[in-house]
């Protein structure tokens, strides 16, 4: 497949998956998008390359991605029950990429307020509070 036609066969893919999002992911999205976390921009069903050579290219397709955080969020069902391998190997590859994952299980969307406190907590470890200002100083 040649490069430009292999770009629009994944703009396919990522929008194919926009249009038929789990129960679970579209609760998440509700809750992330039009930056409605703590104004941290998530995109949806987002292509992430991983190996790029002159005439191709592999990639994965992010649940959310939040290029700021570097963030990805993963809506793991029933799928990933018996892929788990192939779950580890790609986490793997995507902290190579120096990126994290935050996987979150359906069945955890019901209380989204806790998810919501997961996902922060992300934040929380990629950017420390800044030091008080009424600390003393030396």
């Amino acid at each position: 497949m040649k490069p430009d036609s292999r770009k629009k066969f994944v703009v396919a893919i990522c929008r194919e998956n926009r249009k038929n999002m789990t129960e679970a992911e579209r609760i998440v999205w509700e809750l992330v998008r039009n930056r409605r976390l703590d104004g941290k921009k998530f995109l949806r069903q987002h292509k992430i390359i991983y190996e790029n050579s002159f005439d191709s290219f592999q990639f994965f397709v992010a649940d959310f991605y939040c290029a700021e955080e570097k963030l990805i969020l993963e809506i793991d069902g029933e799928i990933h029950e018996s892929q788990k391998e192939y779950d580890n190997w790609r986490t793997s590859v995507l902290e190579d990429l120096r990126l994290r994952i935050l996987r979150i299980k359906n069945e955890e969307t019901i209380y989204i307020e806790q998810v919501k406190e997961k996902i922060r907590q992300m934040f929380i470890i990629t950017h420390p509070p800044a030091p008080s200002l009424h600390e003393e100083r030396g």
